[in-house]
């Protein structure tokens, strides 16, 4: 089911002063997709979904869900969040330690009044889904971290929700149990062709899980498109920095040449992607340090040719951490474990075209 915000605002006060913790928010979250919003803290991001949910009140706006209109300032309209058929997973989980995992799955259809025979079936059905089936006598609070998300996750299904929505939900879990939990997670999404709004400051989670993301900064939304055109062709320096570890670097517009955007830099000059950008403007230069290859020979030479020195060297197992010295920069770089080089080594390295990105500054 579609989510369309138009011209959202919300305001607080604190101590005299007013926070602007939405600026005229314009959003539309496709049907059946996985839609993350993105952004560090304060953004904004938990205080929009707060307002789709309805636990907060936007200043301005409207906001619809499908084909009903459930907030509008100008049109006195306000659907309490208990009729707009959502399903939520908190941060916290929520789960009740003095319930088990039935009644804490079962709690939203008992509250409506759902025949006994129903709550059990559809408890069971869903348990199987989050693969918690024979878990339903056990105490909540005998549970792993990844087990109570399940449940709160199940407990969120139960009801069948037009949209479900998760505030940071795999924040509390440790690194390993979160990667898993997250390939589990976007599997089950995957089945069950809903929309899922989910709120997220972690960019490896906005990646691996979302079909669309929205990347937010002081109450804004700065920029929105797939994981792939965030990551690869952002349109902002912002966007280019947040979304992963990024070099950027100074440069100005030279050339339009060959459909590629030639610019000069403290790397020297550089042939990028196209960009509409005019001659002898300033830009942005983002380089990956993944995509940074150093040459072994001058067979492997092709792209842009940069030659530099390492300054440090770090083993990190899949690879080394370089930093690697071109004049006045500092260009972060991921190299090969194999490679045979030390600290202090002169090294040449080349850049693709493709891998250059140009953003506004």
């Amino acid at each position: 089911m579609e989510i369309r915000i138009r011209g959202v605002s919300k305001y607080y006060y604190s101590e005299g002063k007013t926070i602007k913790a939405l600026d005229d928010v314009n959003l539309v979250i496709p049907a059946n997709r996985i839609f993350t919003l993105l952004g560090p803290s304060g953004s904004g991001k938990t205080t929009l979904l707060r307002c789709i949910v309805g636990l907060e009140l936007p200043d301005t706006g409207e906001i619809s869900i499908g084909d009903e209109l459930v907030w509008s300032k100008d049109k006195n309209i306000c659907v309490p969040p208990e009729r707009r058929g959502l399903g939520m997973v908190f941060q916290t989980y929520a789960i009740w330690p003095h319930m088990n995992v039935f009644d804490n799955v079962a709690y939203p259809l008992q509250v409506r009044d759902v025949a006994k025979d129903v709550i059990r079936e559809r408890v069971a059905q869903t348990l199987r889904f989050v693969r918690l089936e024979g878990f339903e006598r056990r105490p909540a609070t005998k549970l792993s971290g990844g087990q109570q998300q399940r449940v709160a996750l199940a407990r969120a299904l139960v009801a069948e929700p037009k949209v479900i929505l998760f505030d940071e939900p795999l924040s509390n879990l440790d690194a390993k149990l979160r990667e898993e939990t997250r390939k589990e997670l976007r599997a089950f999404l995957g089945k069950l062709q809903i929309t899922a709004v989910y709120v997220t400051h972690d960019r490896v989670e906005a990646l691996a899980l979302s079909d669309s993301i929205a990347v937010m900064r002081a109450g804004q939304i700065i920029e929105t498109g797939t994981p792939q055109k965030i990551y690869f062709d952002a349109d902002h320096r912002f966007v280019a920095d947040f979304i992963g570890r990024a070099n950027l670097v100074k440069a100005t517009v030279r050339a339009e040449e060959g459909g590629y955007t030639v610019v000069d830099s403290t790397l020297g000059r550089i042939v990028c992607q196209q960009r509409d950008l005019p001659v002898g403007g300033e830009a942005t230069l983002c380089i990956r340090p993944e995509f940074i290859r150093i040459v072994r020979g001058e067979a492997e030479a092709h792209g842009n040719l940069v030659n530099g020195r390492i300054e440090s060297l770090v083993f990190v197992g899949e690879a080394y951490e370089a930093e690697i010295r071109v004049g006045e920069e500092r260009l972060l770089a991921k190299i090969d474990p194999e490679a045979k080089l030390r600290e202090g080594d002169a090294v040449s390295f080349t850049l693709a075209p493709a891998h250059c990105l140009l953003v506004a500054i």
